[in-house]
């Protein structure tokens, strides 16, 4: 009983887990384990510096994949290009402050026109604006079935708080 718990002895055989499935990571721990130890980087390589190691890419790889997926989906595709990646990285501030150095080749830019370029509202544009500043702030919508020229056959009526109140003449 030296040492092997209430069991006295260890168990043998069994299937084999390595320390990546028993971390629950992809990336490989023994790699960097051995990595570690034949890099001369110290004397003693502890358990967990391989884990942690091999944590920390896989996270941010995991991060930058979701956010590439969701580029790629944003512009109708199935194939994730370096476009995605450039437009994923550059539109994520702490992405973008981690690789403000890297350039993605065929990634071309953020889309971003001056405001001064902008052309000016007409006079039809800038009275709309104030109508609808001036609309009652507390409104309504209404959903109601009637015969519409909607496919839905659905109709959206805007109607004002004030018409809906009992205390208020009508």
């Amino acid at each position: 009983m030296s040492g092997r718990g209430k069991g006295g002895k260890a168990k043998t055989g069994g299937k084999a887990k390595s320390r990546s499935s028993r971390a629950g990571l992809q990336f490989p721990v023994g790699r960097l384990h051995r990595l570690l130890r034949k890099g001369n980087y110290a004397q003693r390589v502890g358990a967990g510096a391989p884990v942690y190691l091999a944590a920390v890419p896989e996270y941010l790889a995991a991060e930058v994949l979701e956010l590439v997926g969701n580029a790629a989906r944003d512009n109708k595709k199935t194939r994730i290009n370096p476009r995605h990646l450039q437009l994923a990285v550059r539109n994520d501030d702490e992405l973008n402050k981690l690789l403000a150095g890297v350039t993605i080749a065929q990634g071309g830019v953020l889309p971003n026109i001056q405001a001064i370029l902008l052309p000016k509202k007409t006079a039809g544009e800038k009275e709309y604006e104030l109508e609808l500043l001036r609309l009652p702030s507390l409104t309504v919508w209404i959903e109601a079935r009637a015969s519409c020229y909607l496919p839905t056959d659905k109709c959206l009526l805007f109607v004002p708080l004030f018409s809906l109140c009992s205390s208020f003449p009508r």
